[in-house]
């Protein structure tokens, strides 16, 4: 039976994907532009850090040091060494991935809360670097950075040409984590999450699937960083804070944790929440996201794409 449905299930998803995908290319025609590569930019954040809680389960406090350290890598390169934009969000992503093993290396030998903990207190002492260090602004943050020329052809001055580049790095980068979970090297993490000790037993090395996973999340969180700095032309103290670090930690629970979908539809709710109330609400837009945390986490465990899938499966909809 399942031999049946599952060639039928695929072509769904692959359908679901490619209305998806052109309804991203169409988007800016219909939404403001920069809202949109805002919302892309902080989907592609989330997807990579649910990539690390929700396929390895380790739960990271500091992934807000992956996303600033990427933005100030790639506006500096950009703004004082006059690199192109595609070279400086190489950069930063290089820059992101290396500090993403550095992490790993002091935290990855560690489970739970002390993981955590691990990740930010080091993220922190990212945050007080940024904060002393000159060439970062301080308190006022990198600012004036320019969008130039994606290979010295395309204007990025032109808000349509920025959001396909935004679009296009979101899609590889979405593309990246959908057919790591889905390889062999996925499956050994789902394992890891599911029953270490059992993992260990069958000759894994635990601690190396951990440290790759962790890379490719910091990585990729890097990409959404240094993106965002171009898209907004600066990168500030807010996007190293630990306060970053909990808004991905309520977008992935929000959208679905361990779904491929739900961190994009989490970061996207969020993104528009904030967008439509910070004019009306001012300051108590942080305690509407409180509220809206704790009813997630008492009546929806599993996030709004985990509820939607957890419905159809009950529907018997396959």
């Amino acid at each position: 039976m399942s031999t049946t449905k599952q060639p039928s299930a695929l072509i769904k998803t692959e359908a679901l994907y490619t209305a998806l995908f052109v309804v991203g290319l169409i988007a800016p025609f219909a939404v403001y532009p920069t809202f949109l590569m805002k919302l892309f930019c902080f989907a592609l954040f989330a997807s990579a850090f649910n990539l690390l809680l929700g396929f390895a389960g380790l739960l990271s406090f500091g992934h807000a040091a992956f996303l600033g350290t990427a933005g100030y890598v790639c506006g500096l390169m950009v703004r004082d060494m006059g690199v192109t934009p595609e070279v400086g969000i190489i950069a930063g992503t290089a820059a992101a991935g290396l500090l993403g093993w550095l992490f790993g290396v002091l935290a990855i030998r560690r489970t739970g809360i002390y993981f955590a903990m691990i990740t930010l207190a080091l993220a922190q002492m990212v945050y007080f670097i940024v904060l002393q260090v000159k060439a970062t602004g301080g308190e006022d943050g990198l600012q004036g950075v320019p969008r130039g020329h994606l290979f010295g052809l395309v204007d990025l001055s032109d808000n349509v040409a920025m959001y396909y580049l935004v679009y296009a790095v979101f899609s590889i980068g979405f593309f990246i984590i959908y057919r790591t979970i889905h390889s062999p090297f996925g499956q050994i993490l789902k394992a890891i999450r599911e029953n270490e000790p059992r993992a260990i037993s069958l000759g894994y090395d635990v601690n190396k699937f951990k440290l790759m996973a962790f890379v490719i999340s910091a990585s990729l969180a890097g990409l959404a960083g240094a993106t965002k700095t171009l898209v907004f032309q600066l990168t500030s103290l807010s996007d190293v804070h630990w306060h970053m670090s909990g808004e991905v930690v309520l977008m992935t629970l929000l959208g679905g944790l361990g779904t491929i979908l739900g961190p994009a539809v989490g970061s996207a709710t969020i993104v528009t929440l904030q967008n439509e109330l910070a004019d009306k609400v001012g300051s108590w837009v942080t305690v509407i996201m409180g509220l809206i945390f704790v009813v997630c986490v008492l009546a929806f465990r599993r996030g709004i794409v985990g509820e939607i899938q957890a419905l159809i499966q009950r529907a018997g909809i396959r």
